[in-house]
């Protein structure tokens, strides 16, 4: 890698964490800490506001800006098939802003690039998503984004009818259907919920705040410990 692009690397690493570690930058540049400490130091005296200490970690200061990004022609590639793929299976209203995201990207390519792009030989075929269904999921995405209980009619593999309240943390897609985590205050536990068996939803005006016990990373243990159990008891 040329030094001005591993700058660059630097410069993008730093300003998109709250505070970055030289031995993480060493590691993703694949370089030593001690080149990381030279080259901070020398965009330090050009003037970008990096802050920070070796030892200790790197943020930028707030305001700082970049020329727009350029991307490779492979980088755009990748793009256009994380779109290809994505868009069918998600909400409409992100599938749009996904599709008008990577037409600004396309557009300021050069002429080469964006060819390369636009030819990849990868597509995603149409998928069946019910209307209903991918309503649901954007109200969801959205509840989960602004902190807001939902009620939900929810019809389970068994045809068995319940109504929830529930905290809603955050969507997953599984090759095959989407669902729903959540912390169920009906059931006062964290629960799944398939997305296209959601029969109803009401996104109330009720706010929910983290707390311990009941939130997305607390979730994510909770299965990890399910999971190692798991292993455990058949390795025994």
């Amino acid at each position: 890698m040329r030094r001005a692009d591993r700058l660059f690397q630097l410069v993008q690493l730093v300003r998109g964490r709250r505070l970055t570690t030289a031995e993480f930058i060493a590691e993703r540049l694949e370089v030593s800490a001690r080149t990381v400490y030279r080259d901070v130091a020398d965009l330090q005296l050009q003037g970008v506001p990096i802050e920070g200490e070796a030892g200790v970690g790197y943020r930028m200061r707030a305001g700082f800006d970049l020329p727009p990004l350029m991307f490779t022609g492979e980088e755009a590639q990748a793009l256009v098939a994380a779109v290809r793929i994505a868009q069918p299976r998600i909400d409409a209203a992100l599938a749009a802003r996904a599709d008008a995201a990577l037409s600004k990207i396309l557009s300021v390519l050069p002429s080469a690039a964006r060819a390369a792009a636009e030819s990849l030989a990868l597509y995603a075929p149409t998928f069946e998503f019910d209307p209903r269904a991918r309503s649901h999921l954007e109200l969801l995405r959205l509840a989960a984004e602004s902190r807001r209980r939902v009620e939900l009619q929810y019809v389970d593999l068994k045809e068995v009818s319940t109504e929830r309240t529930v905290r809603p943390l955050g969507c997953f897609y599984w090759g095959a259907v989407w669902t729903l985590a959540a912390w169920c205050e009906t059931r006062e536990s964290f629960r799944s919920f398939r997305v296209d068996r959601i029969r109803e939803l009401i996104v109330t005006d009720t706010a929910f705040r983290d707390e311990p016990g009941k939130t997305l990373a607390d979730l994510f243990r909770h299965n990890e410990a399910a999971a190692e159990a798991h292993r455990n008891a058949n390795a025994a």
